[in-house]
């Protein structure tokens, strides 16, 4: 069984959908027990940083998350919550990944909303795509890039479009709106 984790952050239905359009079952949970025992997890989200975690934290779903040892992919607000830290209500998160969520310094230009390409792609997500291919965002707030960025893409600067690392996966576009291209990344996760 996939999990999703619920919890105080929106774009969960769309994931589920997903799952469901490519033939997968899948459970919307936030009991530590059905999360812990499912064969794969995934944690999206928008929405903002600090009362997210705060969320996490009172679910004691922070410590959970950080002892997963099935193959866990982040969403969005969910890989800026995998990082160290976020500007974003000067928040300390979960501290998976080694990088600080910054916030886009052009405020004219922000949120990046859109279809745009990936560049430097590593690691079993990417197996059957190009750097040609588009996905879609839609975020004010990006990953710096680290030695666990496997994605990058170029908007005002380059950030990390995803991350991994040992079982811990993360995008900050969303697979789920990115048509077949993120049909076949999240078919890549599923199949890990």
């Amino acid at each position: 069984m996939i999990a999703i984790i619920k919890y105080n952050a929106g774009n969960i239905k769309s994931v589920e959908n997903a799952l469901k359009r490519l033939g997968y079952d899948c459970i919307v949970t936030d009991s530590p027990d059905l999360i812990r025992n499912a064969s794969k997890v995934i944690f999206p989200g928008v929405g903002e940083a600090s009362s997210a975690m705060q969320y996490l934290k009172e679910h004691r779903l922070d410590e959970l998350i950080k002892s997963l040892k099935q193959p866990t992919l982040g969403i969005c607000l969910g890989q800026q919550l995998m990082c160290s830290y976020s500007e974003e209500g000067e928040t300390p998160c979960l501290g998976i990944f080694d990088a600080k969520v910054k916030k886009f310094p052009s405020a004219e230009l922000v949120p990046h909303m859109g279809w745009n390409n990936l560049e430097d792609l590593k690691g079993p997500l990417f197996k059957g795509i190009s750097n040609e291919d588009n996905v879609y965002f839609v975020h004010s707030f990006y990953a710096e890039l680290s030695g666990e960025t496997v994605a990058t893409c170029n908007y005002i600067l380059p950030f990390g479009a995803a991350m991994q690392k040992d079982n811990f996966y993360a995008t900050q576009f969303h697979p789920e709106k990115s048509a077949g291209v993120g049909e076949r990344i999240l078919k890549n996760f599923l199949e890990l």
